[in-house]
């Protein structure tokens, strides 16, 4: 599959209002730590629930709103359900903006040194 670039200005407001979902989607530090969890490979609820020190139902919501937006796909193996990386893009998307973050603190911490 190619890679598909689309300018911002070349979206349909249904476009726009989509690109802000899947942004809303990233804007939960509990979902962000569940996608870099499932960058060594897939896992189920209980082991993503056990690294993320929090309780099954919580981790569960968050894996259905990254399941809603493509960020992650679900494999149901006899009673437990698998969650993996569906668009691993996404890895490209946050350590973009993690690089650029970490360069602002930087510049930030060096502007009051």
């Amino acid at each position: 599959m190619s890679e598909v670039g689309v300018a911002v200005e070349k979206l349909t407001e249904q476009g726009l209002q989509e690109v802000a979902q899947y942004f809303q989607a990233l804007a939960e530090p509990s979902r962000l730590r569940i996608l870099n969890l499932l960058r060594d490979g897939e896992m189920n609820v209980g082991e993503i629930t056990s690294l993320c020190g929090t309780t099954g139902a919580n981790v569960s919501r968050h894996l259905t709103m990254l399941a809603k937006h493509g960020l992650v796909a679900r494999e149901v193996r006899g009673n437990a359900a698998y969650y993996r990386i569906a668009d691993p893009q996404i890895y490209k998307l946050c350590d973009l903006v993690c690089g650029s973050i970490a360069r602002r603190i930087g510049e930030q911490a060096a502007a009051f040194s």
